[in-house]
Formats: C-alpha cells, sequence, structure tokens
C-alpha cells in the first residue's frame, strides 16, 4: 500500500517544485507572476525584496519566487537558489541595451553551485512592442546554444496579455516530471 500511495504522489504532483524568476529591473517578472496566477495583467511596482506564489498546474505545483530586479538586489539573487528546480530569466525584448548584462547574470547563475541541477526558462517578454527583438534574437546574444550544462528553452511571450505562456507553464511541468 505504502509504494502505490508514493506512485500516486508521483504522478498527482504531491511535491512542491521551486522556481525563481530573475531579470533586471522592468524586465515584467512580477507582471509574469501574477498572469500565472490570476490570468489577467495586474498593476504592479517595482519589487524590493521578493514576491511568492503558489501556482498548480495539472496538479503540479510549483512555488514561484520572484526576486527584484534592481541592481542593488541582485547581489541578493543567490540565497533564493538554495533548492531550485527552476530558474526564469525575464529578459525585456525591447532593451537591446541592458542584453550584454542579462548575459553576464544569465551565466553568472549557470556557473552556481546550487543550481547545478536546474532547469533555465528565457522568457523573452514585451513582444507586443513594436520592434521588440524575436526570441531568435535573444538567444543568439545570450549564446544559448552554447549551454550544454543545463536544459534549457526560449519562449516569446507578453506579460501584459499572456501570450506565450500557457506554454511556458507546460514546458516547466514536464521539466520536474521527466526528473
Amino acid at each position: 500500500m505504502g509504494f502505490l500511495l508514493s506512485k500516486m504522489m508521483a504522478v498527482f504532483g504531491d511535491k512542491e517544485h521551486k522556481v525563481v524568476i530573475i531579470g533586471l529591473d522592468n524586465a515584467g517578472k512580477t507582471t509574469i507572476l501574477y498572469q500565472f496566477l490570476t490570468k489577467e495583467a495586474v498593476h504592479t511596482s517595482p519589487t524590493i525584496g521578493s514576491n511568492v506564489e503558489e501556482i498548480i498546474v495539472r496538479n503540479t505545483h510549483f512555488l514561484i519566487w520572484d526576486i527584484g530586479g534592481q541592481e542593488n538586489l541582485r547581489a541578493s539573487w543567490n540565497s533564493y537558489y538554495c533548492n531550485t528546480e527552476i530558474v526564469i530569466l525575464v529578459v525585456d525584448s525591447t532593451d537591446r541595451e541592458r542584453l550584454t548584462l542579462n548575459k553576464e547574470e544569465l551565466h553568472q547563475l549557470l556557473a552556481h553551485e546550487n543550481l547545478q541541477s536546474a532547469a533555465v526558462l528565457v522568457l523573452a517578454n514585451k513582444q507586443d512592442v513594436k520592434g521588440s527583438m524575436t526570441a531568435a534574437e535573444i538567444s543568439h546574444c545570450l549564446t544559448l546554444n552554447s549551454i550544454k550544462s543545463h536544459p534549457w528553452h526560449i519562449q516569446a511571450c507578453c506579460a501584459l496579455t499572456g501570450e506565450g505562456l500557457p506554454a511556458t507553464l507546460d514546458w516547466m511541468r514536464s521539466k520536474v516530471l521527466a526528473n
């Protein structure tokens, strides 16, 4: 009976999977978190510290930590990494000037000891804005194809409308169920 119960818990997703959402300030991290939760755009203000919410996707439980992205807060990102299964890096697709900084932050987190088994999801946000970079352009600039140590995926999205976010949740669920 115990074996059957443990199998059922594994199938029905009783375990919570830790996810951290990081990215530079004004990338749309908090808007994405609450779009996941409420399926509508909410008015947000800059995150000082973090927000945390539980999202359930077809019986798979995610505990999602949205961490502030202002320059003075980025040094504390690593304090959230312990037991993280998925890192979501949100990139503002209109912010060409800071793409190099996004790349530096990404490659720094890939090297962190607490994230060695984490999957990486890059969200190319603000696709609704004219002139925004495509997911392929962002992938190239971040040198995602060079990442061999972590499973990764890039997804174009719009936090305000929710476009692209259901695919994001499906990808996250497939990653944690595969482990």
